[in-house]
C-alpha cells in the first residue's frame, strides 16, 4: 500500500480493533500486580471496539471523515489510562489527517508523531518503559524512514520494526517489569495496533470472533418500553477456562439467585454463562474459583435502551440547565458507599472503579444530568483520572476533576466541600483533606506472582497500604491486625471500615474490633460499603 486512503483507514482501524480483542486475555496478564483488576487489555479493546462500531456505519468515507470519527468514538469509549492514552495517539494522528484525503508514508510518520505528541501533552509525569515509550519511538523510526520512502506500508513497517525494539526495553526501563520479566502491557497493545493495521493493508484483514447472526432483522420499537421495566441492569457474560474440578452445577444455583435470564453451558475445558443480574461483581467473584476468566463482558441495559431511543430519535443529549453554581459527581460502585456520597451531598453517581473502569462518555452523561454550572468529578481511583479529566472538552459545563485515588479520599474530600464557596476554595481545601487521608485495601491475589518482595499465590489475601503492597497471607485477621497496627503507629484519630459484599457483618464487626483494640484511642466506624471483590477498605486519618 503507498497511499492510504479513507475506506483504507476505516478498515485498518476495525483490522486493529478485531486483534486487540482477540489479545485482549494475554494483554490483562502482562499486569505485574496480581489484584482481581489487571485491566489494561480490557480497557484497551473496550475503547478502539468503539471506534470499530462508528466505522461501520460509514460507507465510503473520506479519510477525514474516517479518522475523526475514530478519534471522537474513542475519546467517549476510553476506558482506564491505558485506553485514554490509546484514545489521544488516535486523537492526534487524526488531528493531523485532518483535511486530507489521502495520506502517503511521509504523512503518516506526521500522523504518528503528532499522536505521540498529543498523549505526552495529557500525562503530567510520562513514565520510560511504558506504551508513551513505544508510540514515541515508533514515530521517530517512522519520520526517519519517510525520508527514504513515501510509501505508507514502508514506513509503517519502519515502525513496527522499532515498536518491537521498544516493547522489548521496556522490560529493562521499569524496575517491577524487570523482576517479572514481562514487557509493559500498554506498549504491547499498541504494537498489536500496528501488526494488525498492517496484516489489513496487505489484505489480511484481522476478523473478531463471530459474536451471533449479523444477519439484518426486523427491529422493535423501543420507545414503548421503559428501563422501570428492566428488572436486572447489567447484562453479564463471561467464558471460564476450566481448571478444577469444582462443579458447575453449584455456580449454576448461586447466579440463579443473582439475577434472571440465565444461560449456563459447560465442557470439559470451559463454562459459559450469560445473566442478567445487578451486581456483576459478585457474579464474577464466585465465577472465579472455577478457573480464569478467557472474556468478560457487562453491558447496561438500561443505557443501551436509553441510548437506542435516542438515537432511533435522532435527539442530542439533555443537558441539564443550571440551577446551582457547583455541583458533585462521584464514581463508585458498592450501594452503602453510593449511600454515603449521597448523604454527603454528592449530585450524581458512576457506577465503576476497581473492577469496572467507567468510560470517559460514562462520566460524561452523569455530569451532564447535574443542574449546576461547574461540576467536579471524584474518579476515586487512579486508573479513572485521565478518562474523567477528557469530559471537560465534551461539555459545555465547566468540569474540574479532583484526582481523587481512592473511595476514602473521595469521601474526605466531600467533608471539605462547601456549596456556596468558590472553586478555588474548594479545589484548596478538597485536595488538602484527600492528602491527609490513608487508605488501606483487602483484596485478593487473581494469580501467582512474585511483586516487590512477595511470592504470591493465587488465592492469597492481599493488602494494600497507600498504593504499596503491604503484605499477603492465607489469614486475613492477620493482615488487619498488620493494618491496624500500622495505623497505630501513624497516630491517626478516625478510622472507617467499609466491608464489602462477600463479608459477613460478623466477620466486619470483627475486623473493626481488631482496629478498636490495636487503636484504643482512636474513634472506629464500621459501614457497609457493598464492594465487590475488596473485601476492606479502609480509611485513617
Amino acid at each position: 500500500m503507498q497511499i492510504m486512503n479513507g475506506a483504507d483507514f476505516r478498515r485498518l482501524m476495525i483490522s486493529a480493533a478485531a486483534s486487540v480483542e482477540l489479545n485482549k486475555q494475554g494483554l490483562n496478564e502482562l499486569n505485574v500486580f496480581p489484584v482481581p483488576d489487571g485491566d489494561t487489555g480490557t480497557n484497551m479493546s473496550m475503547t478502539i471496539q468503539a471506534a470499530a462500531a462508528d466505522l461501520r456505519k460509514l460507507e465510503a468515507p473520506t479519510l477525514e471523515k474516517a479518522s475523526a470519527a475514530a478519534a471522537s468514538a474513542m475519546l467517549r469509549g476510553a476506558r482506564g489510562n491505558s485506553g485514554v492514552i490509546l484514545s489521544l495517539l488516535v486523537r492526534g494522528i487524526s488531528k493531523k489527517l485532518k483535511g486530507c484525503t489521502e495520506c502517503d508514508g511521509a504523512l503518516w510518520a506526521a500522523a504518528l508523531q503528532e499522536g505521540v505528541d498529543a498523549a505526552y501533552k495529557a500525562v503530567m509525569k510520562p513514565a520510560e518503559g511504558t506504551i508513551l515509550t513505544v508510540a514515541r519511538l515508533a514515530a521517530a523510526k517512522a519520520t526517519e524512514a519517510a525520508k527514504n520512502s513515501k510509501d505508507f506500508e514502508a514506513v509503517h513497517v519502519a515502525a513496527i520494526e522499532e515498536a518491537k525494539v521498544a516493547l522489548a526495553n521496556t522490560v529493562n526501563q521499569n524496575p517491577v517489569l524487570k523482576k517479572a520479566g514481562v514487557v509493559d502491557a500498554g506498549g504491547k497493545g499498541w504494537l498489536v495496533i500496528l501488526e494488525a493495521m498492517l496484516c489489513a493493508a496487505r489484505g489480511e484483514d484481522i476478523v473478531a470472533p463471530e459474536s451471533g447472526d449479523t444477519q439484518v432483522k426486523e427491529q422493535a420499537d423501543f420507545a414503548d418500553f421503559n428501563t422501570e421495566d428492566i428488572t436486572f441492569t447489567y447484562c453479564t457474560e463471561f467464558i471460564i477456562s476450566r481448571e478444577n474440578d469444582n462443579d458447575p452445577e453449584k455456580l449454576r444455583d448461586f447466579l440463579s439467585s443473582l439475577g434472571d435470564s440465565l444461560v449456563l453451558v459447560d465442557d470439559e475445558e470451559i463454562i459459559k454463562v450469560h445473566v442478567h443480574t445487578n451486581d456483576p461483581g459478585k457474579a464474577l467473584h464466585e465465577a472465579i474459583d472455577y478457573g480464569s476468566f478467557v472474556t468478560v463482558k457487562i453491558e447496561n441495559m438500561r443505557l443501551q435502551h436509553t441510548e437506542k431511543v435516542m438515537s432511533e430519535a435522532d435527539v442530542a443529549p439533555k443537558i441539564a440547565e443550571p440551577e446551582k453554581p457547583i455541583g458533585v459527581v462521584s464514581v463508585c460502585v458498592g450501594d452503602g458507599i453510593a449511600d454515603v456520597f449521597r448523604d454527603l451531598g454528592v449530585d450524581g453517581l458512576v457506577s465503576g472503579g476497581q473492577t469496572m473502569n467507567p468510560s470517559t462518555q460514562d462520566i460524561l452523561e452523569v455530569v451532564n444530568t447535574v443542574p449546576a454550572e461547574t461540576v467536579y468529578v471524584l474518579p476515586n481511583n487512579k486508573n479513572i483520572i485521565m478518562a474523567a479529566e477528557q469530559v471537560d472538552a465534551l461539555t459545555p459545563k465547566n468540569v474540574i476533576v479532583l484526582p481523587s485515588k481512592t473511595i476514602p479520599q473521595g469521601v474526605t474530600a466531600m467533608l471539605s466541600f462547601n456549596p456556596e464557596g468558590t472553586n478555588e476554595e474548594n479545589v484548596e481545601a478538597m485536595t488538602e483533606a484527600m492528602a491527609g487521608v490513608d487508605t488501606m485495601q483487602i483484596t485478593y491475589a487473581a494469580r501467582n506472582s512474585d511483586f516487590d518482595g512477595f511470592e504470591i499465590q493465587e488465592g492469597d489475601y492481599l493488602a494494600l497500604y497507600g498504593s504499596a503492597l503491604f503484605g499477603t497471607d492465607k489469614n486475613i485477621e492477620t493482615l488487619l491486625k498488620g493494618l491496624a497496627e500500622k495505623v497505630h503507629s501513624t497516630g491517626k484519630e478516625y478510622i472507617t471500615v467499609y466491608y464489602g459484599a462477600d463479608v459477613t457483618e460478623a466477620d466486619a464487626q470483627s475486623a473493626a474490633a481488631v482496629f478498636s483494640e490495636i487503636c484504643p484511642d482512636a474513634d472506629v466506624n464500621l459501614l457497609a460499603g457493598g464492594q465487590p471483590v475488596y473485601y476492606y477498605l479502609i480509611s485513617a486519618e
